[in-house]
């Protein structure tokens, strides 16, 4: 690796620090959507990149990502799912399907790629940023694909956070009610906590179901990954890339990101309570897995200029409000009708 390389690698990360410091500042735009926009804002000031300084931020963008994703999943514990997580997985699953079926359909009238619809998709209907790198490891997405996802989710995750607090206040919603609007309709997990805090202070009470039902919805992760690991080898054995015959569930282990499983493993130590003899490392893995993806998607941000982003870019945007409004609706129609469920 040149000293090119090494430059662009080590500039990812400094702008990772940078993020994390700003992301710290404030709880409305967490350090990942921060390293993305830091990204997009050098790169568009600087007339030209050489192809080894490209191949840095490359690299960057996709072994950092795979770390980030890997030390998330310490920071998931499947007994979060009970109670009110499980209570509200109906709620959260309706959303996916809606999210990815609205997606679809009006991702193909934009003229926009599956591997786009998928990522806003699963951005809108997951966990914001983590949701959408994890899904483009998996179905192949392009660098520019990512970061119009990104881009596509980045303005109305910022509109619910800001909105929902007073949303619910002109509603009348219940304390239960708003955790599962907040819960389940924003996407970024530090959003979440953003209006869920503006919610209590505004009306003087503490909660935090909304992160409870967060951290449900980020467990669907795992759904996604074996969705479209299963869509993915479908997809080349009907190609006909590969001439050895193999079983499905063979191509599936073979084409499973081996990253992947490492998150999983990750997942389920955290479940069994290995981690919690030691200090800090709650902590650790959260503030660590966000700062390798800043770093990532730092990275990811050199690939997209301001240009591209206002041409190339405006149809992911509308793509992400069309899915945005489907699952705020929805999810709006489901705590009113299901008010008694709910409680």
């Amino acid at each position: 690796m040149n000293s090119k390389k090494l430059l662009a690698i080590f500039t990812c990360i400094i702008i990772a620090v940078v993020a994390t410091y700003l992301g710290g500042l404030q709880k409305i735009v967490g350090a990942p959507m921060l390293g993305l926009l830091i990204g997009m804002i050098i790169v568009n000031f600087i007339p030209s990149l050489d192809d080894d300084f490209k191949a840095g931020t490359s690299f960057a963008g996709k072994k950092f990502l795979n770390l980030g994703i890997v030390l998330t999943g310490a920071t998931l514990n499947f007994t979060q799912v009970l109670g009110y997580g499980a209570k509200a997985m109906p709620l959260l699953l309706l959303n996916m399907g809606i999210a990815f079926l609205v997606a679809s359909f009006v991702g193909k009238k934009l003229g926009l790629t599956s591997n786009t619809s998928t990522l806003v998709a699963s951005g809108t209907s997951i966990c914001g940023g983590t949701a959408i790198a994890t899904t483009a490891s998996i179905i192949k997405a392009k660098e520019s694909e990512i970061a119009y996802a990104m881009a596509a989710i980045f303005l109305f995750d910022i509109l619910a956070a800001l909105m929902y607090p007073y949303l619910a206040g002109a509603l009348n919603l219940t304390v239960n009610q708003f955790g599962f609007l907040a819960g389940a309709a924003i996407n970024d997990t530090s959003s979440v906590v953003a209006s869920e805090a503006t919610y209590s202070l505004l009306n003087g009470i503490e909660s935090n179901l909304a992160i409870t039902i967060k951290l449900a919805r980020t467990t669907l992760l795992i759904l996604i990954v074996v969705i479209f690991t299963i869509l993915t080898v479908r997809q080349e054995s009907k190609s006909g890339n590969s001439k050895e015959k193999v079983s499905m569930g063979q191509a599936i282990v073979k084409s499973f990101p081996k990253f992947i499983i490492v998150f999983l493993v990750m997942a389920v130590l955290n479940t069994l309570g290995l981690f919690n003899g030691i200090d800090g490392a709650s902590s650790f893995f959260s503030k660590a897995s966000k700062f390798f993806i800043s770093t990532a998607l730092a990275g990811v941000g050199f690939k997209i200029k301001f240009k591209e982003l206002l041409t190339k870019g405006l149809k992911p945007v509308i793509l992400g409000g069309f899915a945005w409004f489907a699952v705020a609706t929805f999810t709006l129609i489901f705590i009113n009708v299901f008010a008694g469920y709910i409680g």
